[in-house]
């Protein structure tokens, strides 16, 4: 029990979860325990093939419709101490600063269409020194190069961004912006860290990288510790002027909802896409496998540095399964098709829809299906799409004991998303990996690490190592697999992205 709880306090903390294909509101009362939820999805727009687009009102709607729910579910704002606000990263928002209106619709992070944009700028040799100093890639994924793209392309764009009378976010800024009615205009470190245009070593923008971007930083937003002062509500929002006090990237909250805050812990989100980061501590590891450098969270002034890997593809595929292919009518009826599966038949998906991540970054790559016979079917197909979940997860693992074995590779990999619901999936994860996974009892991690980012900064919730030890497992999940099958498994999936990489 921490001691806002041990003084009694009723008072709550409201996470606002803003994702890539729904709104989360989650209300975590003084023991972290969810005390109200509500959630409201939105539409995705696919105006050509590769673009991936949000209407910023949806954002902003949904958002502001499920946290006055949540709060209504408690008895009203006045319950609310603070709140907590995580987001889908690198999805781009600009908006003018006088009439707080978005020039264009949200390019999502998902988003491909500055592909040929990246690819000059690497010809032209810029990719070292963008990876030396933001820790990224220069590929679409990030920020930066889309930013550019409307500046580009929305007419009338570049001279007001020059005139000064643009501003640049991610969603958690574009949610600022509008819970304080314009009065803030601030990101925190984590968010920062994924633009391109934020040198992660020195703490600040980089001119040299947004002059070649050709970015003006007057529409850049303040950078702030994760747990910091962010501005207080309009009141007429949610019924009260409540101080937002913590802010962090999907990812992140979810290594701080983890409790991943000692150097070599480890967690993987698995929700449309996949992401592990490992924490590295105050060491920025520069990787030799094409991991991303990134900060983990920033507390009083002093960032944690994280390598992560990206997939793109991981509870995408079972949308796949239900949506495109039509084989299971609910994503939890994946798993009990794919035990359906002879295991003798060794079908491999390599859902490269939108690409491949880490450790590939091939943009131009597409999907396959390998091993397939006369005598495959619809068990085969689940099966496939679960397992390429695992095995993408160990080519991550794998670059990371590459880049960095500080911590040894006793790896346990602590996991969280729609994903961990399914047994049959995490026990294959552990036997591809051949290390324990670990599901925690609080399922809702990327919320209540935005929560509790909010309380540490009043002092609501305890420092970070007396909430790591309030950490609690659900159910921890052994490798069963022999370790001869598991790589002989595991080069059988190597093989099919050979055959599926562009170049």
């Amino acid at each position: 029990m921490n001691a806002a709880a041990r003084a009694g306090d009723n008072r709550l903390i409201l996470a606002l979860d803003q994702g890539t294909t729904s709104s989360r509101a989650i209300i975590f009362d003084a023991n972290t325990r969810a005390a109200a939820v509500a959630q409201q999805e939105f539409p995705q727009h696919f105006p050509q093939s590769g673009w991936v687009e949000h209407d910023p009102e949806d954002l902003w709607r949904s958002t502001v419709e499920t946290a006055r729910a949540a709060v209504a579910k408690v008895g009203g704002a006045e319950r609310i101490a603070a709140i907590g606000i995580t987001n889908q990263r690198e999805t781009t928002l600009v908006w003018d600063r006088r009439t707080g209106e978005a020039v264009s619709n949200a390019i999502v992070w998902q988003d491909r269409r500055t592909a040929a944009f990246c690819a000059r700028l690497k010809e032209a040799g810029h990719e070292d020194l963008f990876t030396s100093r933001t820790g990224l890639l220069l590929d679409p994924y990030f920020s930066g190069t889309k930013i550019a793209w409307i500046l580009d392309n929305v007419e009338g764009a570049r001279a007001k961004a020059e005139a000064g009378d643009l501003a640049f976010g991610t969603v958690d800024s574009w949610l600022i912006w509008r819970l304080t009615g314009g009065k803030v205009h601030a990101t925190d470190a984590t968010n920062a860290s994924r633009t391109l245009v934020y040198d992660i070593h020195k703490g600040d923008w980089d001119d040299e990288l947004l002059g070649i971007l050709g970015i003006p930083r007057s529409m850049l937003p303040e950078v702030k510790d994760s747990a910091d002062d962010f501005g207080i509500t309009e009141s007429a929002i949610l019924g009260a002027a409540i101080p937002i006090s913590g802010v962090a990237g999907d990812q992140q909250a979810a290594t701080v909802g983890q409790a991943c805050f000692g150097a070599g812990m480890l967690k993987s989100t698995y929700g449309t896409g996949c992401f592990a980061l490992l924490n590295t501590g105050d060491v920025p590891v520069r990787s030799r496998n094409r991991l991303l450098t990134t900060i983990a969270y920033r507390l009083g002034g002093k960032p944690a540095y994280a390598l992560e890997g990206s997939i793109f593809v991981a509870g995408a595929a079972v949308q796949w399964l239900r949506d495109g292919l039509r084989l299971i009518g609910e994503a939890a009826e994946s798993s009990a098709l794919a035990e359906k599966a002879d295991t003798a038949h060794r079908v491999y998906l390599v859902p490269a829809f939108t690409g491949l991540g880490a450790p590939y970054w091939d943009a131009e790559a597409r999907g396959a299906m390998f091993g397939l016979t006369r005598a495959s079917g619809p068990a085969d197909f689940a099966r496939a799409a679960l397992e390429s979940v695992g095995y993408q997860t160990r080519d991550l693992v794998e670059a990371m004991h590459s880049d960095w074995n500080a911590g040894g590779e006793d790896t346990v990999l602590r996991v969280d998303g729609g994903m961990v619901a399914s047994d049959w999936a995490m026990q294959f994860l552990a036997d591809i990996l051949g290390a324990p996974v670990d599901r925690p009892v609080v399922a809702e991690t990327t919320a209540l690490g935005a929560a509790y980012l909010a309380g540490l900064r009043h002092d609501y919730y305890p420092e970070p190592e007396a909430m790591a030890a309030q950490w609690a497992l659900e159910r921890r999940f052994e490798p069963q697999m022999e370790a001869g099958m598991r790589d002989e498994l595991y080069r059988g999936w190597r093989d099919a992205v050979r055959r599926t990489v562009s170049a």
